[in-house]
């Protein structure tokens, strides 16, 4: 039996969303209600690819870590030489990681992880369907839930299929219960800022208990604690800054990108 190192696959089209950069982007999907666009190529695009697709209310996404260091430089180092890659991937490979989830200190292995740093650089997501739209004789999916940076590139979809993919007994190792959130707050400023962006049309109301939500699940780095520190967040067309002090997180300030 011949054993293949490695295989090749097609982009079949890009999700677009409001996480303009990795920071905020929530750490497993459906924990933050945002709105999706998934624009594919062609000639993945046709309408028969989709024919039954509206019977299903989920879908599984697979699609490419492309934010991935160590897969950017692998790409930047070897070009389109296959078997160089091939090679820097097993010689970069990291048998263990530092999970978030775990204080950003304890290891694991990352079979037993979802890291975007392993040896395929490719993740999956489920996420809500919420409608099949068609323009041009092109087909766009909309999705709500999904934890993905604007502009990842999508190698498959797949239906959820209830009676299979959820699994009631399922055990969950060290993520047995959902993160915690933390209350957050305004500052005076921010506030008056908020209305500002609101009335001019920079931000919508609707986005406000997203953002609330994505700050809630507190998207600093496990090992970062310093009560003193702001931080700031890209989201959709909005730079937030925010600190967090006694687990409350207090958003200080609210611009246009």
């Amino acid at each position: 039996m011949v054993h293949t190192a490695s295989i090749t696959v097609p982009i079949i089209g890009y999700v677009h969303t409001p996480y303009v950069e990795k920071f905020g982007v929530p750490r497993q999907p459906n924990l933050v209600d945002v709105e999706g666009v998934i624009e594919f190529v062609a000639p993945y695009d046709q309408p028969a690819a989709f024919e039954g697709l509206e019977g299903f209310s989920h879908l599984w996404l697979i699609w490419q870590f492309h934010q991935n260091r160590e897969l950017k430089k692998t790409s930047e180092d070897m070009g389109s030489n296959s078997e160089l890659h091939e090679t820097s991937a097993a010689e970069s490979f990291r048998p263990q990681i530092r999970p978030p989830r775990l204080g950003g200190n304890e290891k694991i292995g990352v079979f037993a992880s979802r890291s975007m740093y392993r040896p395929a650089p490719l993740g999956l997501s489920v996420v809500r369907l919420d409608r099949i739209e068609v323009i041009d004789g092109r087909v766009r999916l909309h999705i709500i839930g999904a934890d993905l940076v604007d502009g990842t590139p999508l190698i498959d979809i797949k239906p959820y299929v209830a009676y299979s993919d959820s699994i009631s007994a399922a055990v969950s190792g060290f993520a047995v219960e959902a993160p915690k959130l933390h209350p957050v707050y305004w500052t005076r400023l921010a506030l008056w800022q908020k209305h500002q962006l609101i009335s001019l049309h920079v931000l919508s109301s609707n986005q406000l208990p997203l953002i609330e939500r994505i700050l809630a699940l507190d998207p600093r780095p496990a090992y970062q604690s310093d009560g003193q520190r702001d931080y700031g967040m890209s989201f959709d067309q909005v730079n937030v800054r925010f600190g967090v002090q006694s687990d409350v997180i207090w958003i200080k300030e609210i611009t246009a990108r």
